[in-house]
């Protein structure tokens, strides 16, 4: 009786401690419910963080969905929606690979990693708002900020990287319409490379420097010592004589760009397009003049490439073709032609220039009118002039030779210029074909360049073909 008692007594207390408990938990939701919204929940630990992260980005569930048995049943249940899936990731991961590439093939290049790292980074972030995603104010800002720091480096500011840099900036002014600035740019750098010219040469002359291009009084560099085996690790020391040509190269090539920007419809200053280009051109000729008489002196390099030398004749002979001075046009052309390579789909627009200019040359160049007095001697041939005849006779030749280049042309040096030289040579045949008073063979060849342009979606040649077939067929028959 007394055990019964007992556990009657033990079973009355924990049921009051049950109750007590309740009545606690009561109190305590009350006043959690009262202070819930000052209450931050508990931060959990950071190895259930960890974990999370990893079951979050962890590829195995997708990779076992795509496995043997579960791929099979997939496909059978959706197969549209599994294609769409392995479609989109397929292109999630070249896109992927892009990114990674682009960023190791761009901006870890060689253009970066040949500057100190401060340099590099200015150029990189001027680069990224230049392209990726544009904003003029933080390009500039950077641009700006690299050169400051090339500067306070003491990098060479006649090295290529320093002036490349310039020439990007002019570059990036000139895309976003900036002519004038770009202009401005440009034209600083001239000036300084011009001075340095100048003033090498003066050293020349007064004999500051040596015939292995080293200033008389400046020490010699030391070189480290290549190890065995490693001697195309060192580069020797750019002399005088070798960073003159290179200097004086980069000097011609920035005077013909600036030629180009002032004959720009956004700039139209023909004098000054016109007085660059002929500096360029008589630079050139000169330093190779000089070459031939004095010879090559020690480690001076190479002069510019014969591409590289007709450009600067093509660029000055554009500018004298669009003031209508046939005439001094037509000889640089040819000397472009000269130079340029004989299966290059560039040559055809060249020998399309010389066409067009012998064409409308006129029968007396304006030399012709000039009169001389008897103590002068005339600085001009003194040949019979061509006639008008043979001018026609002659831009004809060079427009078939225009489209013989362009169409022979094959492999990767085939570009849509060759196409597009083409089209061009039909219609310079049809125009001299207009010009001689064979008008039925100037309609074919118009109709020839009009197919030929559509065809090539080659917009300035559609427009000119028509308005030389418009001008064609009013044009009656008639003999020169």
């Amino acid at each position: 009786m007394r055990s019964a008692s007992v556990r009657r007594q033990e079973r009355d207390a924990l049921a009051i401690l049950q109750f007590l408990q309740f009545l606690q938990k009561r109190r305590q939701s009350s006043s959690t419910g009262k202070n819930a919204s000052e209450q931050k929940p508990p931060m959990p630990p950071s190895k259930l963080i960890l974990r999370a992260l990893r079951q979050g980005l962890s590829f195995r569930p997708l990779f076992n969905a795509f496995r043997g048995q579960n791929l099979r049943t997939l496909f059978r249940q959706s197969p549209e929606e599994l294609v769409i899936a392995l479609i989109l990731l397929c292109g999630c991961a070249a896109v992927s690979v892009y990114v990674v590439y682009s960023y190791f093939h761009y901006f870890q290049s060689e253009q970066f990693t040949r500057f100190p790292p401060d340099i590099a980074k200015s150029l990189r972030r001027a680069l990224y708002y230049s392209n990726y995603a544009p904003d003029p104010k933080l390009a500039l800002k950077y641009y700006r900020l690299a050169l400051e720091q090339c500067a306070a480096s003491g990098l060479d500011p006649f090295s290529d990287e320093v002036i490349g840099v310039r020439i990007q900036l002019a570059a990036w002014l000139e895309k976003i319409g900036k002519f004038k600035n770009s202009i401005e740019v440009l034209e600083a750098l001239l000036r300084d490379c011009k001075k340095w010219v100048e003033v090498m040469e003066k050293s020349v002359q007064d004999g500051l420097v040596d015939k292995s291009g080293r200033l008389i009084a400046a020490p010699v560099t030391q070189t480290n010592t290549p190890k065995e085996g490693d001697e195309s690790s060192v580069e020797e020391p750019e002399n005088l004589w070798l960073k003159r040509t290179r200097v004086l190269g980069k000097t011609v090539g920035i005077s013909v760009k600036l030629g180009e920007l002032y004959a720009d419809d956004h700039v139209l200053q023909g004098d000054s397009a016109g007085e660059h280009l002929i500096w360029a051109v008589e630079t050139v000729l000169k330093e190779l003049q000089r070459r031939q008489v004095d010879g090559v002196r020690e480690g001076e390099g190479d002069w510019m490439g014969p591409e590289q030398i007709g450009g600067a004749l093509e660029a000055l002979g554009n500018h004298y073709e669009s003031k209508s001075q046939h005439y001094l046009a037509a000889p640089l052309y040819l000397q472009a032609v000269t130079l340029s390579p004989p299966n290059s789909c560039h040559t055809a627009v060249l020998m399309n220039n010389l066409a067009i200019s012998l064409a409308q040359q006129p029968v007396q160049s304006p030399f012709n009118n000039q009169p001389t007095s008897g103590s002068e001697k005339s600085t001009q041939p003194t040949g019979q002039a061509p006639t008008r005849a043979m001018l026609l006779a002659s831009a004809r030749s060079w427009a078939l030779q225009a489209l013989g280049t362009a169409q022979k042309v094959t492999g990767e040096s085939r570009t849509d210029e060759c196409d597009e030289a083409c089209a061009v040579a039909m219609c310079n045949l049809g125009d001299i074909a207009t010009l001689t008073g064979n008008v039925e063979e100037a309609k074919q060849r118009f109709r020839e360049s009009l197919e030929l342009s559509q065809k090539l979606s080659f917009k300035a040649g559609i427009a000119q073909a028509k308005e030389s077939l418009e001008r064609a067929s009013a044009t009656p028959p008639s003999n020169v």
